[in-house]
């Protein structure tokens, strides 16, 4: 027994090995050491509560000639993420119990323990995201809801010839360029410009012109030398696309000053069936259309939302519950057209899926000496009561700062801020207030709720956010995005816009995401001139994603146009999703980290194993292996049932530990409940019923996260992809949006 556990201390101390590169994300994991062949399986996870991770590792040792044996470790780890890169490290691992079924030598095996605790600092735990977020499905009371959001329908207006939604903030307000002799219409994304009594308006190729700013738009070739040369130096010249090319007509422009969004066919619409139910999907669309026979009601997905009318045109729209969706939407084939919605119909895998990212947070470690915020005012700063919290808001800025008590708090690029005075300096603050907890969906500093801060030293803060911070959030089993609220701008000698949740065509797509789509393909948003567009679309500001064009305005099927197109718009959507990596320096993420790490405490002799991916522990420590047809199988070494919970670690702990976490806990993170099941009758195969269940969840999780995975592989971008937050999908008017 002596012999056995210092191999396995050996081989266990090398496992940073297996995961150093990306044949590491494969399992289980295999080390030689010798003679003895020690196996690893994949975690399953107990707990996650901020970015502190709980759970168990099943592992055999094999030494030569002699039989197999298998065990069980415990571990608590901090997790660092890389949302853009689809992978998690989990590091700062703490062996908090070992266990061999059948075997009694509990000194040893503390020893071991220990041992392995003095060890583990130098472990970094590189896996995918994919595997590790499936098997968060085990994790109790990972969903949390996001309350009193505001679910009316903004103005819908339908088309069934070429058109583009332009969205102005409220009324017009005009700013002269000086020197220029003509004004831009500032609260806007949109290139608009006032010269004399005319409007001109850019989009991709095309000029428009009017006598008034809010309609009668015409399509001009005679534009004035003056404002062609503004719009050539602040609109970024872009190469165009095919379809760019191949569209000849100007689009109808739909000017509109308050909360609307655009459903266009081309032509009229051409109702195809979805198979097994009594549904129709209008498939010469871009939008997710959906009839119901039985009520004749048109349902559309807008922002996460689901809401109907009997016609398309006369907008009469409100508001369903998703659990109110007529029962057949549930039915949706997973190789539909229409498959993309499943994510947004309570109960369906997808559905569980983007729950389950909503949980993930984005981590980082902040260097507190580099880091550092500067805050532009209006003026001298004014600030506004939160209704109903006993924190104030800045209006008067471009950055979201709080007062509360005597501190000002400031919050940019997912990391908080603390300064005396409004006007600053500004450091990096160890503290996230806990009056943040009291903020409402009703105010624009919402979104900084899904902000944290989980550790420090007096050298780095360690941070994260949700998915929440980039507007996505969780609504009656699905995830829906921005609160719905239309949050006031300020206007002053400056104007700085506030985050919407309408207007720019947001859908979600299971594989990259929240995106925006708006126009018909390049060049109708992001010009130069405005310095503050991004606010409109939140941290991440606007990202097209690999939909960028009208495409006639076809479904093309779930093969051939969702699952391809997503897989081959991973390398153009997915781009730079993690809001840290606005920071060029101060900020260190999962990648980065692993980067500057380099090869650090490689051996090579470690591999994956041909073995399969089939065994697993209990939450008690026993260890079970599946076969092809289901049947489990317990591997309690000799037949010898466990007289014994497994040992505790050692109660010292090693002084590097890093400092105790904040005091402040967000109150919406996810909450980890002891299993409270009640005791069942025991099978023949030793588990009881209660048991196989946990297996058999277990087994479901690691399988899903398996396919995740190899979906993100195939698709040849190697980090899988952006999902639950970022910003990634673009699209046009009228083309299939994936």
């Amino acid at each position: 027994m002596k012999n056995l556990l210092l191999i396995i201390i050996a081989t266990l101390i090398a496992i940073p090995s297996i995961f150093a590169e990306e044949e590491g994300f494969h399992w289980p994991k295999e080390i030689e050491r010798k003679n003895t062949t020690v196996t690893l399986y994949q975690p399953q996870y107990d707990g996650f509560k901020n970015n502190i991770l709980e759970g168990r590792m099943a592992l055999s040792v094999k030494e030569k000639d002699k039989e197999l044996v298998f065990g069980a470790l415990w571990f608590k780890a901090r997790l660092a993420t890389d949302l853009e890169e689809r992978t998690a490290v989990i590091e700062n691992i703490d062996i908090e119990r070992v266990y061999f079924p059948g075997i009694e030598d509990t000194s040893r095996i503390e020893q071991f323990s220990k041992l392995l605790e003095e060890e583990i600092q130098s472990w970094d735990v590189v896996m995918s995201l994919d595997r590790l977020t499936a098997s968060l499905k085990e994790v109790e009371d990972l969903k949390s809801l996001s309350e009193n959001l505001n679910n009316n329908p903004p103005d819908i207006y339908f088309r069934t010839t070429p058109s583009v939604l332009i969205s102005i903030d409220g009324d017009p307000k005009l700013k002269e360029v000086e020197g220029a002799g003509f004004e831009y219409v500032v609260n806007t994304p949109f290139f608009i410009v006032k010269e004399k009594s005319k409007y001109y308006i850019k989009g991709g190729k095309f000029w428009y012109v009017s006598n008034s700013v809010s309609s009668g738009y015409k399509h001009t070739e005679k534009v004035p030398s003056d404002i062609e040369k503004f719009a050539a130096d602040n609109i970024q010249e872009e190469e165009q696309d095919s379809i760019s090319k191949s569209i000849t007509e100007a689009p109808e422009l739909i000017v509109v000053t308050k909360p609307s969004e655009l459903v266009s066919t081309d032509g009229e619409p051409d109702y195809a069936s979805i198979e097994g139910t009594t549904l129709l999907y209008v498939s010469n669309s871009s939008e997710d259309i959906v009839m119901d026979i039985n009520s004749q009601n048109h349902y559309v997905l807008i922002a996460g939302r689901w809401f109907y009318s009997k016609s398309l045109n006369d907008g009469d729209w409100k508001f369903t519950e998703p659990k109110d969706l007529p029962e057949d939407f549930s039915k949706i084939p997973e190789d539909s057209d229409m498959a993309d919605v499943r994510a947004s119909i309570p109960g369906t895998p997808e559905a569980e899926e983007a729950l389950l990212e909503q949980s993930v947070p984005q981590t980082a470690t902040v260097d507190r000496k580099t880091t550092t915020v500067e805050v532009q005012w209006d003026g001298d700063p004014k600030f506004e009561k939160i209704e109903g919290t006993d924190v104030a808001i800045a209006k008067n800025t471009d950055k979201t700062v709080l007062l509360i008590d005597k501190k000002y708090y400031c919050v940019d690029d997912a990391i908080w801020f603390v300064a005396d005075k409004p006007t600053g300096p500004w450091i990096v603050s160890d503290v996230r207030p806990d009056e943040v907890d009291q903020i409402p969906p009703e105010s624009e500093a919402y979104n900084v709720k899904y902000v944290y801060i989980y550790e420090s030293t007096p050298e780095v803060v360690y941070v994260g956010y949700l998915p929440g911070y980039n507007y996505s959030y969780v609504y009656g089993g699905c995830v829906v995005y921005g609160t719905g609220y239309y949050y006031r701008p300020w206007y002053g000698a400056y104007y700085y816009p506030r985050p919407v949740t309408f207007g720019f065509g947001v859908h979600y797509n299971p594989w990259t995401g929240w995106g925006f789509s708006v126009g018909f393909s390049y060049g109708w948003i992001g010009w130069g001139f405005h310095p503050y567009r991004r606010a409109y679309f939140g941290p991440r500001g606007y990202h097209r994603g690999y939909r960028h064009g009208y495409n006639r305005g076809y479904h093309h099927g779930y093969n051939r146009g969702y699952a391809h197109g997503a897989r081959a718009g991973y390398a153009a959507g997915s781009r730079n999703s993690n809001v840290y990596k606005n920071r060029s320096t101060g900020v260190k993420t999962a990648d980065r980290a692993r980067t500057q790490q380099g090869n650090k405490n490689l051996n090579n002799k470690a591999r994956p194993s041909s073995k399969p991916n089939n065994v697993y522990a209990d939450k008690k420590g026993n260890v079970y292996q599946r076969d092809k047809g289901g049947n489990w199988e317990n591997k309690n070494n000799k037949g010898s049932r466990p007289s014994t919970q497994p040992s505790q670690k050692p109660s010292q702990k090693p002084s590097q530990k890093p400092a105790q976490q904040p005091k402040q806990k967000p109150a919406q993170q996810p909450q980890h409940k002891p299993s409270t099941g009640q005791t069942q009758q025991r099978q023949s195969s030793g588990m009881s019923s209660q048991q196989r269940q946990q297996m058999d969840r277990s087994h479901q999780s690691r399988s899903t996260g398996t396919q995740n995975y190899n979906r993100s592989r195939s698709s040849g971008y190697s980090g899988g992809g952006s999902r639950g937050g970022g910003m990634s999908r673009g699209g046009g008017g009228g083309g299939r949006r994936r």
